[in-house]
């Protein structure tokens, strides 16, 4: 017949003695873990000590090129949907321009121009 024993003693791990006098040393230079700058290289302290007084401001679509979208657009009968598909770009992308919250790129707006047979406003 044969007996199961248990070992009831804790184990205790520790670091070696030279190695927690190491690592004062060595966490000073280890990589990774939390920059002191932004993926542009700007520091995060400049940024925050900005004292500069002009609010951040996105880019915006001109109102003349958003009314001229539309005209130009209904004009030749088109819905956002039908002209996104001759763009081969998202519809939403086109409502997106027309109601301000995107900007299209300067090549955007020829390839529109050229779709639609008429002079957008560009963007600046």
């Amino acid at each position: 017949m044969v007996q199961i024993v248990q070992d009831w003693e804790p184990v205790v791990l520790r670091k070696p003695v030279a190695a927690t006098a190491a690592g004062i040393a060595a966490s000073a230079g280890k990589k990774g873990g939390f920059s002191n700058q932004t993926a542009n290289g700007v520091s995060i302290r400049q940024l925050e000590n900005d004292e500069d007084e002009a609010p951040m401001t996105l880019p915006s679509v001109s109102r003349d090129l958003r009314i001229a979208l539309a005209q130009a657009r209904q004009a030749k009968n088109l819905s956002q949907k039908d002209l996104a598909a001759r763009l081969m770009i998202p519809a939403k992308t086109i409502q997106e321009y027309e109601s301000g919250k995107a900007t299209p790129n300067n090549a955007l707006i020829a390839k529109m121009e050229r779709n639609l047979g008429c002079k957008l406003p560009r963007s600046k």
